[in-house]
């Protein structure tokens, strides 16, 4: 059994949402600011949670809804981006 393993058995859906809850807020539910260790090694577990626990994709932590096109419609990423870079007034681009 490896460390996530054991992590994650001991992961109620209450510690859950208060991962989440946590990772959003940058802080935990006492105040304390989440270093950034903290913040990567949750958002591990809440992910690797939300997998063994088969939460629905569309409910899973960075899901992203691209909608749908009616048959014939382009999507969106069919067209490249453009992107301007424009020079501000401190002369940085």
């Amino acid at each position: 059994m490896s460390d996530l393993d054991a992590i994650l058995d001991i992961i109620t859906p209450e510690i859950y949402q208060n991962l989440k809850r946590s990772i959003e807020l940058g802080k935990w539910p006492d105040g304390r600011v989440l270093s950034r260790e903290q913040r990567e090694m949750s958002m591990q577990a809440v992910i690797a949670w939300e997998t063994r626990n088969e939460v629905p994709a569309d409910q899973r932590t960075g899901y992203i809804d691209r909608g749908s096109k009616a048959e014939g419609e382009l999507c969106d990423d069919d067209e490249p981006a453009v992107i301007r870079i424009v020079k501000n007034n401190m002369g940085i681009e």
